[in-house]
Formats: C-alpha cells, sequence, structure tokens
C-alpha cells in the first residue's frame, strides 16, 4: 500500500490501453445519457460528430477504471474535489486509450493532519494522441502509519 509519504510531486502514471467496445457504448448511452449522438448510430451519422460519440459520463467511467488499474494501491480515502474538466475532442467506438495521471502536489491536511491532500492532473488519450478527457483531482490520502522499531520488524 502507498500512502500519502509514498506520493511524489511530479511522479507521473500511465495505464494500459484498453480498446472502447461499440456495444458497450450504445448500452450505456441507452441507459444514462440518451442524447441522438451517444444512443442512435443512425441519427447521429447527422450530428456534428458525423457518427457515435461517447457520452461525457462514459468517458469519465472509462478513464476511472484505466487510473484505477494503475493506482489501486494508493490508500485513498476519497476525492474532495474535480476542477477543469475538459472534454477536448470526443471519445468514439473503437477508439483505444490510456490514462495518465501526474500528482501536482501534496501536503498535510490542517484540519485533519493524520490525512494528506493530493492534487492530481489526470487525462485520458486517444490512439491519436488526442486528449479526450482533463481534469485535475483533489484527494484525500492516508498517511502512512507511524513505523517504530516495535512495529517496523
Amino acid at each position: 500500500m502507498r500512502y500519502f509519504e509514498d506520493l511524489v510531486e511530479g511522479e507521473q502514471y500511465v495505464s494500459a490501453p484498453r480498446t472502447i467496445d461499440a456495444a458497450e457504448c450504445l448500452e450505456f448511452a441507452k441507459r444514462y445519457d440518451p442524447q441522438y449522438f451517444h444512443a442512435d448510430p443512425a441519427t447521429a451519422q447527422h450530428s456534428i460528430f458525423g457518427g457515435v460519440v461517447a457520452s461525457g459520463i462514459y468517458t469519465m467511467a472509462m478513464w476511472r477504471q484505466l487510473d484505477h488499474s494503475m493506482a489501486h494501491d494508493i490508500a485513498w480515502i476519497c476525492g474532495v474535489a474535480w476542477d477543469d474538466v475538459r472534454f477536448p475532442v470526443a471519445l468514439r467506438p473503437g477508439d483505444i486509450v490510456y490514462a495518465r495521471g501526474k500528482c501536482l502536489s501534496k501536503r498535510i491536511s490542517s484540519s485533519h493532519p493524520e490525512r494528506g491532500v493530493v492534487v492530481l492532473e489526470y487525462a485520458l488519450i486517444n490512439q491519436r494522441d488526442e486528449v479526450v478527457f482533463t481534469c485535475r483531482s483533489t484527494n484525500l490520502v492516508e498517511r502512512a502509519p507511524l513505523r517504530t522499531m516495535d512495529n517496523a520488524g
């Protein structure tokens, strides 16, 4: 388990790639965001996108899965804010994407010194090296338990 003290400002993380499945993308849209350019391939052809594009919520869910695969060993408490959320390029079925994270800053919480506050910059990037999602996330992370001679060995 990695704790607040183990995280390094400037450190970057990169996930393995994932292909966006068309059927899954459409199913998600029909259930949670049924706008025609997300959920109806025939009608989406006449949209400004020229075809189906993934919902922003689906895009964030894909990023989250990939992020968890590379940061699952961090002692997260919870996220407390997302800032500067952007979708510069639409995510499309068939895209191959990976997630990238970078630790921007960290500090000990002033109100709860047993916790750390960590700000990360995240991105989801497609096979053409286009950024499809970005955000800055503020998170609470557990501090490491005291490591004394009595419990170190």
